[in-house]
């Protein structure tokens, strides 16, 4: 296959439509979007060897799964190798690396904890963002953390939560690039509760003492995320789309909202609610997962939500507005493969999304030409995106889509089936 005359072609095609491929492939290169973590060892973590709990879980058994942090890290060096395009690395709290028998519990987490983590993206000229982690612990309550009526685990959460800000800090001030801290918890009832909104009086009061913590917003990117359900808690979620949203809105000038894709109804749509927040935030940040019912974590592919997330982003000129991270974990299936597939879709989408004509399409809204929208909008499905996606990878120097298996399946032989 002749991919630079297919190139070339697909050049003059975009040129006639007022779009320049070579702006938008060196574009392309420069949007960060971060690398979660917790696809290398099913959010296992560092910190506990117990079940995971407050909604999370993974199903699965695939072989290779890395067991300590110079497995995971070699993981994902490999997957930062395969994949284009500009990274950060997303940590959870449960992620401290603690040697010479130096543990401590997460209410007592330093950057200390975390220097390997700042090693490993520096040497790869990334930055970092961070999450608290709200589960899978021994403090956490009767399924309660920072919404407990005891006030004993509340404190012990919250002061979790302010470590984090200190870490967070710690990581900007390191790799020079802005740290996003995301606040998420599981906490809620399994039936219908007989007190909806004491929780969530906690909840406000115990987030907004976490980013009491001093912070330089320029730096520290504080986040509240919100989910509809999970497994446990399905009559009553503290952390409600309409709660969290709310928060962000009360306390904008130290914190955003996060919009996980998988966290809302099946019926709902996150790439409607990206322009209704960017009317009101100057930044928003979005979790990219794909959901398959319900918030079950899959990997992304280049489906019909994604495109139209990455649509709403680039179309409405928000690709410095819009904070972007990677969200999934599944343990069925090669760990490498799903966050090699996972982080290219998303990088598909937003090529996809700089490629569509949107001055045309718009205009013929505006004029109310509806028919030709729909047959202009459809025939833009078809044009030659996947011709500059891979002058794309070729210019990034990783492997084509065609040897991506090839190169993954060696590293399994290699590396993964000898743990």
């Amino acid at each position: 296959m002749d991919t630079k005359r297919r190139y070339e072609e697909a050049r003059e095609f975009y040129k006639e439509l007022g779009i320049d491929t070579e702006k938008v492939i060196e574009k392309l290169k420069t949007l960060p979007v971060s690398l979660h973590c917790w696809q290398g060892d099913d959010v296992t973590g560092f910190d506990q060897k117990g079940p995971l709990t407050g909604g999370i879980q993974t199903t699965g058994n695939y072989p290779g799964k890395a067991t300590n942090y110079e497995e995971l890290f070699a993981d994902i060096q490999k997957v930062i190798d395969m994949t284009p395009g500009m990274k950060k690395i997303n940590v959870h709290a449960s992620y401290a690396i603690f040697e010479d028998g130096g543990f401590v519990d997460r209410d007592k987490i330093e950057p200390k904890h975390f220097t390997k983590w700042v090693d490993l993206a520096k040497k790869n000229k990334m930055g970092l963002d961070f999450n608290p982690t709200f589960f899978s612990h021994s403090k956490v309550k009767d399924g309660l953390t920072l919404s407990s009526p005891d006030e004993e685990t509340r404190r012990f959460w919250i002061e979790h939560g302010k470590a984090c800000v200190r870490i967070s800090e710690y990581f900007a001030k390191e790799t020079g690039i802005p740290c996003v801290m995301n606040i998420w918890t599981g906490d809620g009832y399994k039936d219908v509760p007989a007190d909806r909104m004491g929780p969530r009086l906690r909840y406000k009061e115990a987030i907004e003492e976490i980013l009491s913590e001093p912070y330089d917003f320029r730096l520290v990117k504080p986040t509240v995320e919100s989910k509809v359900f999970g497994i446990g808690v399905e009559s009553y979620t503290v952390g409600s789309a309409e709660f969290t949203l709310s928060f962000a809105a009360a306390h904008s000038d130290k914190c955003m909202p996060l919009m996980d894709n998988g966290h809302y109804h099946p019926t709902e749509v996150v790439s409607d609610k990206i322009p209704a927040l960017l009317c009101f935030f100057p930044e928003i940040a979005l979790h990219i997962t794909r959901p398959v019912r319900w918030d079950s974590d899959h990997v992304v592919l280049f489906d019909d939500e994604t495109k139209e997330m990455a649509k709403e982003i680039v179309r409405n000129d928000a690709l410095d507005r819009v904070n972007m991270a990677l969200d999934f974990f599944d343990a069925s299936i090669n760990r490498i493969s799903a966050w090699c597939v996972g982080f290219r879709s998303w990088q598909k989408a937003l090529l996809n999304a700089m490629l569509t004509p949107y001055e045309m399409l718009k205009k013929l809204q505006d004029d109310n030409a509806l028919t030709e929208l729909m047959v202009k909008q459809e025939e833009a499905k078809m044009y030659p995106v996947a011709d500059v996606w891979n002058e794309y990878l070729e210019r990034c120097g990783v492997v084509s889509d065609a040897g991506l298996y090839a190169e993954i399946a060696k590293y399994e032989k290699e590396v993964l089936s000898k743990r």
